[in-house]
């Protein structure tokens, strides 16, 4: 069975991608496809990228390297949930994928954006960035806008439909990250 982590791509104090995260989740558990797992950055502590030789090396002298590394390795495909912060991905986001390279390739992805658009320059951003890490990056997105699905821009309260549309996402997902397995197991 696949092993499908669900990114929370905000660090931010207050942030509505926990809520949005554990909606995701609660959506896929109740699949018996693949296994799911959350996976908040804020865990991790990641500092601005310190490590001193190239990613693609692969030798990692930072602790917390290590163990970010070890985690990310263990998944057969992502789930990211990011904001949209000035038509992109946020910086915590964005670091937490640079620190690493081997560990994300021939793996799937799909995304769920929150934003005042619904997030999908955001995840445009992220399509681009996880293609060049030889990401395969699905079609069907969730996209939450914070005027319609969140009160005050605060409380989430998804549409009924958005569950079908996560459902849709991770339906590509496993696809493709069990086609993926071949590249994977080489």
């Amino acid at each position: 069975m696949l092993k499908i982590a669900i990114i929370i791509g905000s660090t931010r104090p207050n942030r509505n991608g926990e809520a949005v995260a554990n909606w995701a989740y609660e959506i896929a558990r109740q699949r018996r496809d693949a296994g799911f797992e959350l996976v908040d950055l804020k865990d991790f502590d990641l500092p601005l990228f310190d490590e001193p030789m190239s990613p693609m090396m692969g030798r990692y002298a930072q602790e917390h390297t290590r163990r970010w590394s070890a985690k990310i390795a263990t998944y057969d495909a992502y789930v990211f949930v990011t904001p949209e912060y000035n038509h992109a991905v946020p910086g915590a986001l964005k670091n937490a994928i640079d620190f690493l390279y081997h560990e994300w390739g021939n793996k799937a992805a799909g995304f769920i954006g929150y934003g005042a658009a619904g997030g999908i320059r955001a995840v445009e951003n992220l399509r681009l960035i996880m293609s060049e890490l030889q990401v395969a990056t699905v079609r069907a997105q969730v996209g939450l806008s914070l005027l319609t699905d969140f009160e005050n821009y605060s409380v989430f309260k998804p549409a009924p439909q958005h569950e079908k549309s996560v459902n849709v996402m991770l339906d590509q997902v496993i696809a493709w990250g069990g086609a993926l397995q071949t590249l994977r197991n080489k």
